[in-house]
């Protein structure tokens, strides 16, 4: 028997090795210092996100990011619907009054602004690229309504091997959290900054052009009876939440595919034993261990 198969396997097992393990060293070469992985509400198969934390995201979406940061693609009403922040009706419709929408045009052919209604979508905070690049130094905020899926780092060997087995999908929001908290002052030996140029540990090269965003005691959080917030008003829990917030933007859906997904497995171990069975039904009649033709 050739051992050929048997030698290409291994050869190409061993240079997927060597690429898992050259990974972290290569992002480690562009500057970037991985983010340490949280515990998420929404992680695992059985993951749900947790109500109370997108509405205080989405609070500190609308306060302070929401000026520089648009979600294009997320609607007022959304943020009524099951799964996600569960905003009561009336409060969505004072929300979105509170916005003016640009439409038309009317019967003059001229386009005017209205107060927003819940069917609309979050207004961009700039009409066009070029007017953000100009208001941002050149630099241009990106749409919040998918960046926790588009927003990524290497995990590298042996991390990635059990990410398969435990379902972990939450290098977005991991990032995006690291990123908030990880300004600093430059180390010693750093290259001087440039006008717009910021620190951040956890941005590969470590140059960042948005400011740092949050500081604590910023916003307000609802506050329980005795008077004090329920969660502490610091950059690590805002950075927290809005990132959980934006993860429900990108995937406004995840519970309930999660839901569909435990619901069908069961089905999957039926067709599985039917098959085997059927399988060993069939063959079994075969002298030779072959199926008849």
């Amino acid at each position: 028997m050739s051992r050929t198969p048997f030698r290409l396997a291994l050869t190409g097992l061993a240079a997927g090795l060597s690429l898992a393990m050259s990974q972290p060293a290569a992002r480690a070469a562009e500057g970037g210092v991985k983010p340490p992985a949280l515990n998420w509400s929404f992680s695992g198969p059985l993951g749900k996100f947790d109500r109370a934390q997108l509405q205080r995201g989405f609070k500190v979406f609308k306060e302070v990011c929401s000026s520089c940061h648009g979600a294009s693609l997320i609607a007022f009403r959304n943020l009524s619907e099951p799964g996600g922040p569960e905003f009561t009706p009336g409060q969505v419709a004072a929300l979105a009054a509170t916005y003016q929408i640009k439409d038309g045009p009317n019967d003059q052919g001229e386009m005017f602004e209205r107060p927003g209604r819940p069917a609309d979508r979050f207004p961009s905070p700039f009409p066009n690229e070029q007017a953000a690049r100009a208001a941002q130094g050149g630099a241009y905020p990106p749409d919040f309504s998918v960046l926790a899926k588009a927003r990524t780092y290497v995990r590298g060997f042996p991390a990635f091997v059990f990410d398969i087995f435990t379902q972990y999908q939450e290098q977005g929001p991991d990032y995006i959290h690291a990123l908030m908290v990880g300004y600093k002052d430059p180390p010693a030996g750093f290259p001087a900054l440039l006008p717009g140029q910021n620190y951040n540990e956890y941005m590969p090269g470590h140059l960042i052009a948005m400011p740092k965003p949050l500081s604590d005691g910023q916003v307000e959080y609802p506050k329980g009876p005795d008077g004090k917030a329920q969660v502490p008003e610091t950059v690590d829990q805002y950075a927290r939440d809005v990132a959980a917030f934006m993860v429900w933007m990108a995937e406004p859906h995840l519970e309930q595919r999660k839901r569909i997904a435990l619901w069908f497995m069961p089905f999957l171990v039926i067709l599985a034993f039917l098959l085997y069975f059927s399988k060993k039904k069939i063959w079994s009649r075969m002298p030779d261990g072959s199926p008849a033709h």
